[in-house]
């Protein structure tokens, strides 16, 4: 299952929970994918299990780490912008706007840093749903 990869827009916060949200599509179907990654009885000679599992994982790993890079890339962006902001509003102490703009921005920035323990708990879900239900129907999981 492929999740998109390409640049996030970290300006538009509901952007970046919706691209989230899409690559989280497979840890979200975690248990139908392995569901179709075993084979039953009547196809074990045509698929070889341990080569689907293998590429389930990896596609798993995939994901976890490409959505860890966009997250933090956003991070790293909204931490730029919100210190230029704080060093106009040290030189511009009166302007309202730029208060609301640097309000907005480190409210973005807390809320973009949480995605990073969402995913922690997601990509948990999934490596202990893949282990569990893997070893329950001996497929090998983890392995090179």
């Amino acid at each position: 299952m492929a999740a998109p990869s390409g640049a996030a827009s970290c300006e538009d916060f509901a952007e970046f929970q919706e691209l989230l949200r899409v690559m989280r599509t497979i840890d979200d179907r975690i248990v139908h994918e392995l569901n179709t990654t075993i084979p039953t009885a009547s196809f074990v000679g045509k698929v070889d299990p341990g080569q689907t599992c293998k590429e389930l994982y990896q596609s798993l790993m995939d994901a976890h780490t490409n959505r860890e890079r966009i997250i933090k890339n956003c991070i790293s962006q909204t931490s730029a912008v919100v210190k230029t902001l704080k060093e106009e509003r040290e030189k511009a102490h009166e302007d309202a706007a730029l208060l609301k703009q640097l309000r907005k921005e480190q409210t973005k920035l807390k809320l973009m840093q949480s995605e990073l323990n969402v995913e922690e708990v997601v990509n948990d879900r999934s490596w202990k749903v893949l282990s569990h239900l893997t070893v329950m129907m001996f497929c090998p999981s983890r392995q090179s």
